[in-house]
């Protein structure tokens, strides 16, 4: 009897070991982000130690190019990504199979060349068919006729407004800080939406294969934003030695509003969708349904 019982004891405790080693496994994201602010709840979570206590392991790989950040996503080497609507709605209506789970929180201010004096028509740079473009006229529409130059590259656009090339151009933050600290004016405008265009993307294979890992990203990513809420130094701190920024940029970073996981208003988004479709001269089809997940809300 004593036999038996010693046996029981070593099946179960090997059983448990077993269904832990699949847990652990099945516990694991890799995602993508840009060298950008709306990263800084990711990167205080895992400073933190909150991916950890939510029994996750997370890698972060910060891409310096969305291209190479799409592929990733493409190929499955990354399960999410953090990227911008335009983008995203360009790629679902290309039959790419990725989701919003939650919408996050960016800030991108104009940056003035040194010499700029107070004109009717702007000359200013950015990408064609992207969130500069978006926030351009959002921003600076009602003020100036804007006279485009798409200039795909944000070094060759700082490099262009430094030179007076170009009188403005929408750069991400913090790396406006850094072009501030270099001496541009840096103009920071009010979003008058309570969404930005940018959100917080998986593939259907990882939502269908690794929905426990994908929910305890969010918890520990709302345990970042609430402790921002609370005191935002940190998340500057941390920003700026992940991205290798320097030290003195850390008080003039314009940090957005941050807010706990919520998809994007199908208002919002629709906004987006028309804006494209105006841009591009195309038409889209998009279900909002279809395209986002909201079990990750909380």
């Amino acid at each position: 009897m004593k036999r038996v019982f010693i046996l029981l004891l070593t099946v179960l405790f090997l059983f448990s070991l077993f269904s832990g080693n699949i847990i652990a496994a099945e516990m694991s994201l890799e995602i993508g982000i840009m060298p950008a602010v709306d990263s800084a709840p990711i990167l205080l979570a895992q400073h933190k130690g909150y991916f950890a206590e939510e029994g996750l392991d997370l890698k972060v790989d910060i891409y310096t190019n969305a291209v190479n950040r799409q592929t990733a996503l493409q190929t499955n080497t990354i399960d999410g990504a953090m990227t911008d609507l335009i983008a995203f709605v360009n790629n679902v209506n290309n039959g790419f199979p990725v989701k919003i789970t939650t919408s996050t929180d960016g800030s991108f201010p104009i940056l003035i060349s040194k010499n700029f004096q107070e004109k009717e028509t702007v000359k200013i740079g950015m990408m064609e068919v992207s969130v500069s473009n978006f926030l351009s006229e959002q921003f600076l529409s009602s003020d100036y006729i804007l006279n485009k130059i798409f200039i795909p590259a944000i070094p060759a656009r700082l490099e262009m407004v430094k030179s007076g090339q170009l009188e403005m151009a929408v750069i991400p933050e913090p790396l406006a800080s850094t072009a501030e600290l270099n001496g541009l004016e840096k103009r920071v405008y009010k979003n008058k939406y309570d969404f930005m265009p940018e959100a917080m993307i998986f593939t259907e294979t990882a939502l269908k294969e690794k929905d426990p890992a994908i929910k305890a990203f969010h918890t520990a990513y709302n345990k970042a934003v609430k402790e921002i809420k609370k005191d935002d130094s940190e998340a500057r701190e941390i920003l700026i030695k992940s991205l290798g920024l320097p030290e003195k940029i850390k008080d003039l970073i314009a940090m957005p509003e941050y807010h706990l996981t919520r998809l994007p208003s199908p208002e919002y988004l629709n906004r987006v969708i028309n804006w494209i479709e105006k841009t591009n001269n195309s038409q889209i089809n998009i279900d909002y349904q279809e395209v986002v997940e909201g079990k990750y809300s909380f």
